[in-house]
This record gives C-alpha cells, structure tokens and sequence, in this order.
C-alpha cells in the first residue's frame, strides 16, 4: 500500500512507535518555532533541564505577539528571550520583522522537513509541504533539546480540489468551506492532505492560508505537496536549493476524502463566535459593519495585501468604518513601500499596524463596545478581541475591503472592476533583522537578562493512589484555551509571571475561579466536548496546575490542550457515559481510587460525596503515565526521561 505525504515524512523521522493510527509515534524534529507569548515559559523550561545547547538543524525565537510595550514586562521578555537564545544557539526574530508564521515560509521552511511550535497556527508551513505542529512550549522545549515529539497516529483525510476560483472568491473561502463541511471538531485526530488539479491554481501563499486555518478543524496538522509552485516561491526567496519534490503515492489510502470545486464556491462568512458557524457573505448585506481588520498569520502576505491596495486605490473608506491593515512580515512591507501599494493603503483611510499579530490576539484595536468587526483572522471567539461583547466576523481580504468601502457586510463579487495583480519574480531578501546565536564556544561567558516580571516555572504535584478533589468549575462544550487563560494587551505581558497571571484564569466563565481553585486545594474541573480547542498555550494547563488543579474531567479534548495537561501533570479523563455529566454539580467532592492500576486498565473510578459513582477512560501511554506520576514532563525529563 502507498504513503500519504504524511506518512511519508513520519516514516522519515520516526524515532519510536507504531504508524497504526491511534498508536503513539515519536518524530525527530528538525526545526522549531516560538513566539514571545509563549516562548518566554518555553526558554525557561530549556534553562531547567540544563541543556546548553539545542540540537535542532535550526530554531528560531520571534517575538510578534506582545509588542505593546506600555510598561517594563515586555520589553523585559523580548529581552530575556534574546539574550537566553544566543546563549543557547537559537536564531532572534527581532520585533517588527514579522508573524512567525509568515517569516518562517517566506525564510526558513523547507519541503519534507518536521516542525513544532508554540503556536497552534503552526501547521502555515504544511503551505511549503513541511510536517508542521502546533504544541505546548514545553515539548518544544524537549524538542530543542534533542527529545523526540510524541503524537498518536493520525488518521488521514484528503481533500481534492478541482476547478479555479473566480475572482474575489480566495483560499479564506476554501478554509471556511472546509469549517463549515467538518466543523471546529471534524480534524480531531487527522491530518488533512490538499490534493487534486486544484491545488496548481493556488500560490504557496494561499496553501499557507489553507493549512493555517486547518487548526480551527482541531486537525494535528495540515499539508499540501510541494510542487513547481513550491519551486517558484522557493526560488522568488532565493532559496530554491531547499526544494525537494512530495507527492502522495498514487495508491495511497485516506480514512476519509472530501471533494471541493473551487469554481463553485462563494464568498464566505464565520459569524460570532465560532469559525465554523459559516454562511454565505451575500445572506447578510444588511448588517453594519463597524470595524475591519486585515492581517495576521492568516491573511497577510504580499499576495494578500497587494490585492487589499488594488481595491483601495483611488478609494476611500466609509466613514463610519476603522480599517486597520497589519503586514504579515517587514519583507511584505517593504515590498509595499516600494511598489507604491502602501500609499493607496494610506490614502483611503486605514491605518497601518506594524508587522505583528496585533488585533488577532486582542493586542489592541479592539472593536468598539458591542461593535460588529470583520477580521481576516483565524478565531473569532467570544472577547478574544478585547472587546467582550464585540461581534468578530471571519472573512477574505476581498470582503474586508468591499466591506470597509460600503460600511454594510458586502460580497466582493458584486464588485464589476478585475483584480489583476501581478507577482515578483523576486523577493526582497533582508535578513537583518534575524540575529545569529553566539559561537558555541562563547556561550559560557554569555549573560542572560531577566526582569523583575519573570518569575520561576512553578512546582507540580506527582500523583499518589487516591485522590479527593473538590469540583472547582462545570463548563460546557467548545471552552477554548481563551476561555481558560485569555489573551490581550492586559493580560499577555504576565505569560511569563504565572502567579499574577492566575488571577485571570477562567475569568470569562466565572471571576471567583482563581480564589475559589485556590482556596480548595486540590481541584477537578468537568467540561463538555472539544475543551480546550484554541491555541497551543501551555498557559491554559501550567496556571490552572498552579492554582491546584489536579484533574479535568470531560466528554472530548482538543488535542494539543490535553497533551499540554499531560505535560503540566493534571490528569484528564473523558466520561464513559456521556450522560455522566449533567448528574455532577460544581463544589462537589470526588474521590478517585486506585490511580495506578486504573490508569494502566484505561478506566478510573470516581465517586462523588452524595454516593454517586461512575467510570472515567484515561487512555494513556507508558510514557504519558510515567509523566503523570513524576508530576508532569519537566520532572520527567530532569528524572532522564528525554
């Protein structure tokens, strides 16, 4: 039987395990990623296990999320983070060269090559056909350090595209049909392989767009082949030599395939709050726009925004409407200074935002108070914007601009002028921004600074044979990691202070869960399906562990979320009767007997103090054991268990 690319490229760096889907597999990784949000924590780790250098073909620190700097935290972070990166042989994304997602294609992602990092958009350079994962800073940290990355065996889905998209139709609305056909949990356990005629219409920034938006499936990761127009992209970088070709095998077998004719789609909408809540752009012409977004790790390349300033040009925005534009990388705004794009930008009323995630995570230009905003971003859940009641639209560069233009949701189809954009042939190669790690030979001597705000990686519990837990919080489905550990200008310059950070966990679903958890001791939180889907924050894991918790009970996990739990030492466990969950109720006591066997059978026993009793599944590993019962990965790995 033929390989997949996927299975291919996990045949290439297998290290340990079984490629039977559900089975665990260990990867060599060859490349790694963080970003300041989550890179902080992640260093820390590094330093923990006393590794002194990493072992990587290469890994790259940016710093592209907290770039606010209105008071000494981040400007402290973005320095600890260069200066503990040279010292240990990792390249420095300085602030304003860009999203980590956009610079890594554009300089660093290579065909065939593996991937992590800690940003669950990550799988962007499946664009490229690399085997990219988003995870939790502390498997990137082990990564760094020469460990393997552990993941169950994915199933795999193709999905075959056909036709050409007409104009002002995009790949944004090939990610929302995809959402809207799978929906928010549909990839759970898969990896999604892009295939088909189809595939040769679209540029490796489009593909980009695509595998980016393939983690709001829950999917482990997303990849389209790398092809001649690969070879193009790679070669208009001045990176050709890192071409290697990738195809699926012709007989290659799929668990699942799902056909798209991109000449029979439309422009497409993600309503409030969910982007798989999608709906055709021209069913709400008569909704109000307020605010538009263009940018982030989703939508903010040359290709994208070189469009964005055709349609602008000569125009200018309704005045009701703020636009804001945030270039994905310092290459894509040169480019556009130079050609002249940026001036038609400007001259029709947006404002430009530098090169960073900005908006997209609720690091400012948060929509107005119960304000309708349309994003070209990837999540559009409840108050990520900053703004708790704001009402976040995901759409295509096309429709934010018909949009920004009209002040009314508008379809970009109704638009009668071509877009015409043409290419280069050659990138804008400046790679200054990018600083090179000492010498290894000079690392000894190299200081690392830290400011007041860092504080130490905190202490897990190992677990003993029993434990009784007060049940903290009941939550329902879908509860995000912004549920759980939010973002946004207030909150992100403490990622790297976990004890002030802990005030705010859970904070949109109940503003006592901090003191109550604490007051508690030891605490269990029960949820519905999907939790924890969102990004790959560890912070959603590590403060919940400092604030007591020891156990999440639920009836599904998003993937990355209940590896990050694993690694913080809190146990999860899914119902084995669904219906289990609407007899609990929040503050009671469960007692769970017998934890080692029960997790080598699978099955844990949990009895509440009103008598009620019911079964749990824990389906883990030997190693996901091992972590557990040493109190989470960093004590595993410091016991030698990289």
């Amino acid at each position: 039987m033929g390989k997949t690319i996927a299975q291919k490229i996990i045949a290439a760096h297998l290290v340990d395990g079984d490629m039977t889907p559900g089975k665990e597999v260990a990867l060599r990784i060859d490349q790694t990623l963080t970003q300041d949000a989550t890179g902080t924590m992640a260093y820390l780790e590094f330093e923990t296990m006393g590794i002194p250098r990493v072992k990587t073909e290469l890994s790259i620190a940016y710093v592209d999320h907290n770039t606010l700097q209105c008071g000494f935290e981040n400007g402290d972070d973005h320095r600890y983070l260069q200066t503990v990166t040279s010292k240990h042989g990792v390249w420095f994304s300085r602030p304003g060269n860009g999203i980590c997602h956009q610079v890594h294609l554009e300089r660093f992602g290579k065909p065939g090559k593996t991937l992590i990092g800690s940003d669950s958009h990550t799988p962007t350079g499946g664009g490229i056909g690399m085997l990219a994962f988003g995870a939790g800073g502390l498997d990137v940290a082990v990564a760094m350090g020469g460990g393997a990355y552990y993941i169950s065996m994915p199933k795999m889905i193709k999905v075959n595209l056909t036709g050409k998209l007409n104009p002002y139709v995009t790949a944004k609305d090939v990610s929302l049909e995809l959402l809207r056909i799978l929906s928010v949990k549909g990839g759970v356990g898969n990896i999604v392989e892009w295939g088909g005629p189809g595939i040769a219409t679209l540029s490796v920034p489009e593909r980009g767009t695509i595998t980016n938006m393939g983690t709001e499936l829950g999917a482990t990761t997303s990849i389209f082949p790398s092809d001649e127009v690969t070879r193009q992209f790679l070669a208009a970088q001045g990176r050709e030599e890192d071409f290697v070709p990738l195809a699926s095998d012709p007989d290659a077998e799929y668990d699942r395939i799902i056909d798209i004719d991109l000449s029979a789609l439309k422009p497409l909408i993600a309503c409030p709050h969910s982007p798989d809540n999608v709906v055709e752009v021209a069913s709400l012409k008569d909704v109000k726009v307020d605010q538009v977004c263009i940018g982030s790790c989703t939508n903010s390349s040359l290709y994208d925004l070189l469009k964005v300033a055709a349609m602008l040009k000569g125009k200018t925005i309704h005045p009701s409407v703020s636009l804001s534009v945030s270039p994905g990388s310092r290459q894509v705004l040169t480019m556009l200074s130079d050609c002249g794009a940026l001036s038609d930008i400007l001259a029709s009323g947006a404002r430009v935002l530098e090169c960073a995630c900005g908006p997209c995570i609720g690091m400012g230009f948060s929509p107005n108070s119960g304000g309708v905003s349309l994003r070209t971003f990837n999540r559009n859940f409840l108050g990520r914007s900053g703004t708790k009641d704001g009402q976040v639209y995901l759409v295509s560069p096309e429709t934010a601009v018909a949009s920004a233009l009209t002040g009314y949701i508008t379809d970009p189809t109704t638009i009668s002028e071509p877009l015409n954009i043409q290419m280069p042939e050659k990138f804008l190669i400046n790679d200054s921004a990018v600083l090179a790690p000492v010498a290894a030979e000079e690392a000894e001597q190299a200081e690392v600074l830290r400011g007041p705000n860092i504080k130490e990686f905190p202490k897990s519990k190992a677990f003993s044979d029993s434990l009784t837990a007060q049940l903290v919080l009941k939550v329902g489905d879908n509860i995000t990691t912004d549920h759980i550990m939010p973002a946004g200008a207030k909150i992100l310059p403490y990622r790297s202070n976990i004890p002030y950070l802990s005030k705010f966990c859970f904070e949109v679903c109940d503003p006592t869960f901090s003191e109550r958890a604490k007051a508690a001791g030891d605490g269990i939180i029960v949820g519905g399906s999907n939790y924890g889907q969102g990004s790959s924050r560890e912070h959603a894991a590590l403060v919940p562990m400092y604030l007591g918790i020891r156990g999440v009970i639920a009836k599904s996990f998003a993937r990355i979320h209940v590896a990050n739990l694993i690694n913080a030492g809190i146990l999860p466990m899914t119902f084995e009767d669904p219906e289990d969950y609407d007899k609990l109720e929040q503050d009671a006591k469960l007692t769970i007997s017998d934890i080692v066997s029960g997790m080598e059978k699978g099955v844990l026993t949990v009895t509440a103090d009103n008598g009620f009793t019911f079964n749990v599944n824990c389906s883990l590993t030997r190693r996901q054991r091992a972590i557990l019962l040493a109190g989470g990965l960093l004590n595993y790995t410091k016991e030698g268990g990289l």
